[in-house]
């Protein structure tokens, strides 16, 4: 979803076949955002894992029909959502017998404007203390500038994160939507290189990057 009406919207059905065919060539999963429960079959039916967005956490028709489903669902942090809400939505979605959930910090509104929104970093060790489930931090949205995503996400992998969302556009500057916290390819390679590091230095490791490039 969009802040603004006339903002661009994504592809619909025919962005989920696009997703479909590049998930066939390169043989990555496909994750992407169910917005309504009248879309649950067909974003079911092309993904692997689904999104519920920040705006959607406490849909809870949404996620009881997601926890019928047998797939994994990252469940987004509202905006001004308190970590036993953003708990229990999760409860939500598991007690409808689905166990396959994801939490995902994304941050959080406050007074603060010098960024978009303010990533709430304690939330990720003290939720990873008070639930079972893994946690992804997004510095994409919990900043909304690029130039803050490379250190939010070792802040994030330094806090316990067990995995990072990312926005990685070739062309940022001509991004149809969130640009403005869009890394280029290069920047991503050397953030990705950066983390290794931080995950190394706190006895963690990494999966596809090598902590020893770090250094070069």
């Amino acid at each position: 979803p969009r802040s603004s009406p006339y903002a661009f919207r994504g592809l619909g059905e025919e962005g989920l076949r696009c997703l479909a065919q590049a998930s066939k060539e390169t043989g990555m999963p496909v994750i992407t955002e169910l917005m309504t429960v009248r879309d649950v079959d067909v974003v079911a039916k092309h993904a692997d894992v689904i999104q519920i967005g920040a705006r959607n956490m406490q849909n809870f028709n949404l996620l009881d029909e997601v926890g019928a489903l047998k797939k994994p669902v990252m469940l987004k942090r509202a905006m001004s959502g308190q970590i036993e809400e953003w708990l229990l939505a999760a409860e939500y979605i598991l007690s409808a017998g689905n166990p396959n959930v994801i939490l995902c910090e994304r941050g959080i509104r406050t007074f603060e404007t010098a960024y978009r929104n303010t990533f709430d970093v304690n939330a990720i060790p003290l939720v990873k203390e008070l639930s079972h489930l893994p946690v992804i931090a997004d510095p994409s949205h919990g900043t909304g500038k690029w130039g803050l995503v490379a250190p939010v996400a070792r802040a994030g992998i330094a806090a316990g994160a067990d995995g990072l969302m990312i926005e990685v556009h070739p062309h940022p500057e001509a991004a149809l939507s969130d640009g403005a916290q869009s890394l280029t390819y290069e920047s991503f390679t050397k953030m990705m290189l950066s983390v290794a590091g931080i995950a190394a230095a706190v006895g963690r490791t990494l999966s596809g990057v090598k902590a020893t490039a770090a250094a070069r």
